[in-house]
This record gives structure tokens, C-alpha cells and sequence, in this order.
């Protein structure tokens, strides 16, 4: 299986300026086509460092993907230092020459003479066309075996000419970089992968820990298996990536499925989707499918459950209404929740949220209804009841279920968790 690495190039991702989101989108996208990125590299804008970065990358990796460094200016260094890696020369493409003149021409601006260095790429490389802005990308194919030989200094290692492994650079903008991934690298990479037929499918777990659905699966998540079983996570939401391999697509696919209907039998309610769907796509789905009603109403979310449901096309089939019901007079006069009810056991309890969820129930007559109450912090937490803290019900005919959860990290965080928690609970109320 070809394996690749990607390194970031800018002094502004080290400084913590910009925020590099560059690595995330092509590691998925890597991924999504069976090409698992096993190093990731962070440099300075510096000839000498990216050629050192260069070096590691390509002995880590068949595939090397470089973003950054392609603008105009003095700091943009990366052509130079793909040049340097190579050990050739940068050369003026004519052709690239015309298209960046073209690209000033048709806007009605003069190009400035600092733009030429663009149409420049290193001897023996092939440019990847920009279709967005004026930094076209390179590609080159290499061999990462030296043979020694000694010099004037000793011994030192050269390029022996045979090719074998594939570096792109592209743009650190990231809608130029996707779209030449997507119109160029892509074709490239299963051009190069043609050998072998990689199917991917993806299932979505909410419910348990990562550590939890590892232990569940026991063999099935082992290093070098055939399927290989990777998992991600990101606010609770674990994500496993299946990934078979074969000569064939065919056998592949079927190694795929077969390996996906075993993780569901392991993992029963845990799976909650596939592919891409969020909880609040599967629990959209579930409600107009059941022909049922949801209202919400919030309090340490702040209105995040109404924004995740709203968020789907379609909402207004099953999502009535919601409230935000910050202060105990809102509780009491939106909702109907019982002042000595909140005086006795605090706005933050079990009671309170199920007299939320049943006060919105009754005054929007829907099927169901969440109540969350709960400290999101940094702020207001007590001994007896942290930051973290919050309690989520969903009320139905049926009754209603409550969760007291408890929560950590920041502000975003706890309210995320808690919204994603209670559309959970709520999918496995509907699944009864």
C-alpha cells in the first residue's frame, strides 16, 4: 500500500498566525482514497530546511505532498528548495509566463515584475495548473535511493536517476490547493496507485470512548491487517475508516463490506451512521421518516441542538420549536418549570431539565423534547457541581429518560458534547 507524507511550509503556521487546516483536508482526502499519510512535517520559510524536510519525508513516504511557499515573494522559497532537492536548476516556462500575463490582463492590472519568479520550475519537473490564482504547482517524480560516493569532503550520497516515488507542491491558499488536488493530484495519485485497488468505508460511533471501541474490537483494529481498521476522533464522535486492499476493486469492496456488517454486530447501537452523516442528519432522518415532532429547550448550550437540527435542509418537517432559557424566571415563565422546583434542587439537576423538556413537550405538542441544563464554565462551578456538569432529558410518551454527564476541556467543548449527547439519546429513543 503507497503511504504519504505531508509537509506545511510558512513561518506564519509556526508563529500561530494562521492556522493550518491544509493537513487536516489532504490527510482525510489521503485517506478517503486508500493512501494512509504516516508523517506530517511544519517548516520554516528556509531553503535549507525544506530540503532537509524534503529528505525525511520522502524516506517516510511513496507520496509527498508540499503546500506553501509558491506566492511571489522573497519568503517564498519552496520552488527554490524543490529545485535544491532535486539538484537541478529553475527554469522560465514560457508557457507559464503567458498564463500569469494573461491572468493580470484580463483583471485589468499590470503584473509586477516580482510575479515572473512564478513561471519559473525546477529542470525535469511538470508544473500543475492554478486555475484560481497565479502560483501553479509542481510535480515531480524521484528516486529516494542514493549510492555513496566520495567527494573533495568525504563521502557524501547522490540521486542514482531511478524514479520512484511522486512530490507535489501546491499552493498554500486553501481553496487553490484543494481544487488543483481535486482537478490534478487526484488523477495522479491513482494513476500511480493503479497496482492496487483500495475501497474505504467509513462508520460514524457516538456513545462510548475510543479506548472503549478499540477493546470492543480487539484483532480487528491490529496494525498490518487486511482490512486495516483506523480510528479518528473529534468531540466524541469516533470515526472508523476501513480500509481493504486487493488486485481487484471488486474483491476489495467486498472485503470492505464484509469487515463493516462484522464492526456493527461488535458495536450495536454505538454505530449511529456511515460515510459522512452527522447525528443530526441520522436523527433528521429518523424523525420524518416516524412522521414525529421535536422541540428543544437550552440552557448551558446556548441554542447549539437547535442549530445542529436547523442546520439540515428540510428541518421544518420535524423541528417546531426552541427555547433558550438562560435565567430561572425564563425556566419558570417560558416554561412552566416549578420555582421551588429549581429553589430546592438548583437550575443544574435532574429535575430541572425533565421539567424543561416536559414544559416545551406540552407548549409546542410535539412527539418529543430535549432539556439540557448545566455549567459550560470557565465560570460557576461548585465541589458538588463542577464545570462540566449538565443534565439532558428527552421526554416522549414513552417518558422521559434522563443523563447526568459530566463533561471537560473548554466552553465549546462541554456545550458540543452535550448537544451531541442529547440528539444521541434521543436517535436511541427513536430506534425503540
Amino acid at each position: 500500500m503507497k503511504k504519504a507524507s505531508i509537509v506545511s511550509i510558512g513561518n506564519e503556521l509556526l508563529n500561530g498566525q494562521t492556522v493550518n487546516t491544509n493537513t487536516t483536508y489532504l490527510s482525510s482526502e489521503l485517506l478517503s482514497n486508500g493512501i494512509p499519510v504516516v508523517s506530517s512535517y511544519t517548516i520554516s520559510d528556509d531553503v535549507d530546511a525544506i530540503v532537509r524536510v524534503f529528505n525525511l519525508a520522502v524516506a517516510d513516504a511513496d507520496i509527498v505532498l508540499v503546500t506553501g511557499g509558491l506566492g511571489p515573494t522573497d519568503d517564498d522559497l519552496t520552488r527554490q528548495a524543490f529545485a535544491g532537492y532535486l539538484g537541478t536548476e529553475l527554469q522560465l516556462q514560457a508557457e507559464l509566463l503567458d498564463r500569469l500575463e494573461n491572468f493580470f490582463k484580463k483583471r485589468n492590472l499590470r503584473m509586477p515584475d516580482k510575479n515572473k519568479i512564478q513561471a519559473y520550475i525546477p529542470a525535469g519537473a511538470k508544473p500543475i495548473e492554478n486555475s484560481l490564482g497565479t502560483a501553479p504547482g509542481i510535480m515531480a517524480e524521484v528516486n529516494p535511493v542514493r549510492k555513496l560516493e566520495w567527494g573533495p569532503k568525504g563521502r557524501s550520497f547522490l540521486s542514482n536517476g531511478v524514479k520512484g516515488k511522486l512530490i507535489f507542491a501546491l499552493p498554500g491558499v486553501p481553496s487553490e490547493m484543494k481544487r488543483m488536488f481535486a482537478e490534478s493530484v487526484l488523477s495522479e495519485l491513482q494513476r500511480f496507485t493503479g497496482g492496487q485497488a483500495v475501497v474505504v468505508r467509513k462508520l460514524r460511533c457516538f456513545g462510548a470512548g475510543e479506548s472503549t471501541i478499540a477493546e470492543m474490537l480487539g484483532p480487528a483494529c491490529r496494525r498490518g491487517r487486511n482490512p486495516l481498521v483506523n480510528c479518528t476522533v473529534e468531540s466524541g464522535i469516533i470515526t472508523l475508516h476501513i480500509i481493504a486492499s486487493s488486485r481487484d476493486k471488486d474483491a476489495a469492496r467486498e472485503m470492505a463490506k464484509k469487515e463493516e456488517k462484522t464492526i456493527r454486530n461488535m458495536l450495536g447501537d454505538l454505530v449511529y451512521g456511515a460515510a459522512e452523516q452527522r447525528l443530526a442528519d441520522v436523527v433528521g432522518e429518523k424523525l420524518a421518516q416516524q412522521g414525529k415532532t421535536i422541540a428543544v429547550a437550552e440552557s448551558c448550550t446556548g441554542g447549539t441542538v437547535a442549530r445542529l437540527l436547523t442546520d439540515i435542509p428540510g428541518a421544518s418537517k420535524y423541528f417546531t420549536h426552541g427555547w433558550i432559557t438562560y435565567s430561572n424566571a425564563a425556566k419558570t415563565g417560558e416554561l412552566g418549570v416549578a420555582a421551588d422546583l429549581i429553589d430546592k434542587y438548583g437550575a443544574v439537576s435532574e429535575q430541572v431539565a425533565e421539567a424543561m423538556a416536559q414544559g416545551a413537550r406540552k407548549k409546542a405538542r410535539t412527539d418529543f423534547a430535549i432539556g439540557i441544563t448545566g455549567i459550560a464554565g470557565p465560570d460557576g462551578g461548585t465541589e458538588q457541581k463542577p464545570v462540566g456538569l449538565v443534565y439532558i432529558s428527552v421526554d416522549s410518551d414513552n417518558g422521559c429518560d434522563t443523563k447526568r454527564c459530566l463533561f471537560s476541556h473548554d466552553r465549546r467543548s462541554i456545550r458540543l458534547r452535550a448537544a451531541q449527547t442529547a440528539l444521541n439519546m434521543l436517535r436511541l429513543k427513536l430506534n425503540i
